[in-house]
């Protein structure tokens, strides 16, 4: 069991708040991790293997992700140790908001993370009520509906067009392999296909579909709506594929859209496509990260690839304390502009120092917080 004081470094958490129910028996806890830039936002995840260096991990990824794209927020995370699908979701939901009024709206604004969806956000408004703020709710209550809208993987789509620009790879025609086929790997395969790409492989983790000459995607999309996640197997389109073969795909683009911790030392020496988007959290180590520089194989990070959700975000905050709708065609065009400015001050400084493409973004990301840091007095000396 790891002591919740040895994830504490220069950056932080601030704070690690665990809570629980006893009727509901709702577990769960809040890392707000650096709010030298403003309050912390951040999604919540709901899921039975929830443990908190891993929520930790994830409220520092934020602290990463927001001052990459220069908006003032702070990392935090939250998450929900339950069954997303149980028959109680909306109690523990509820038992969770009342039990953290101490931090909302003060430190913390609820987001959507995985296993939650707009209706949970709108919930969590609901127990809220005056107190506090959750983004990610149904347009009918004001909100921006993040997986309806597709934002986070049309700006993984976005960053990877100009990823791949700095390549001579053109989108057109390019073979891309998408790892989770969920809210993320959907909304970008629609966008690559926008863009001229190929989708040649998809997976859930019931297993996935490959087909070299390229997958329709409306009908991916379609059979997910109907059969969630084992669409892969209720569909004839393609040839069936292991789960985790599709890293393996021959590709010119993957996008790991899935979980964490997916591409190891190993996978990072298997894998052949000439661009890794990382459109989940954390999906690559450390280590996988240097095996893949010295291959000569550019990874645009997280925090730079999937960092439409945090935008959106960021005009539904502004939408919900001004009362109008917010502007989803600017909202767009900011994603596409920042995320694709981001994408490529990344990897070019990546190449002219000799880093990581991760370690260039997080040098990015370091300078600001440090900077914000230090002008609120918080740094010794």
């Amino acid at each position: 069991m790891t002591d919740a004081l040895q994830l504490v470094d220069e950056w932080g958490p601030e704070k690690i708040v665990v809570v629980s129910h006893r009727r509901t028996g709702m577990r769960g806890v809040l890392v707000i991790d650096n709010t030298a830039r403003g309050i912390g936002k951040g999604g919540t995840r709901m899921a039975p293997s929830v443990t908190v260096p891993e929520v930790a991990r994830l409220a520092r990824n934020m602290t990463w992700k927001w001052a990459a794209v220069d908006l003032f927020y702070g990392g935090a995370k939250a998450g929900i140790i339950a069954d997303p699908s149980a028959a109680d979701k909306e109690a523990v939901l509820r038992a969770f908001a009342r039990a953290l009024h101490n931090e909302v709206p003060s430190e913390y604004v609820f987001g959507l993370d995985m296993g939650l969806t707009e209706q949970d956000a709108a919930i969590i408004q609901d127990e809220l009520g005056d107190r506090g703020t959750a983004v990610g709710t149904p347009a009918e209550l004001g909100g921006l509906a993040y997986d309806q809208l597709g934002v986070t993987g049309f700006g993984v789509a976005e960053a990877a067009e100009a990823g791949a620009a700095m390549l001579d790879l053109p989108l057109s025609g390019a073979r891309v392999a998408i790892q989770g086929y969920g809210a993320v790997g959907k909304a970008a395969a629609q966008r690559f296909h926008q863009l001229g790409a190929t989708i040649v492989a998809v997976s859930t983790a019931h297993g996935g579909r490959y087909d070299p000459a390229g997958l329709d995607v409306a009908t991916l999309s379609a059979a997910s709506a109907e059969y969630g996640d084992a669409f892969v197997n209720r569909i004839d389109i393609g040839s069936p594929l292991a789960a985790g073969k599709e890293l393996l795909a021959d590709c010119e683009i993957l996008v790991p859209a899935a979980v964490q911790d997916v591409i190891d030392e190993d996978i990072a020496q298997a894998v052949q496509p000439r661009l890794i988007v990382e459109g989940a959290n954390l999906p690559t180590s450390p280590n996988a990260q240097a095996i893949l520089a010295k291959r000569g194989i550019p990874v645009i990070p997280d925090f730079v690839a999937n960092a439409g959700g945090v935008i959106a975000a960021a005009f539904a905050m502004d939408a919900r304390h001004s009362g109008f709708r917010p502007d989803t065609t600017d909202m767009f065009r900011t994603i596409a502009e920042k995320l694709r400015a981001n994408a490529q001050t990344v990897l070019t400084a990546a190449t002219r120092d000799q880093l990581t493409p991760h370690q260039a973004g997080r040098r990015l990301a370091e300078e600001r917080v440090h900077a914000a840091m230090r002008g609120k007095g918080r740094l010794p000396g």
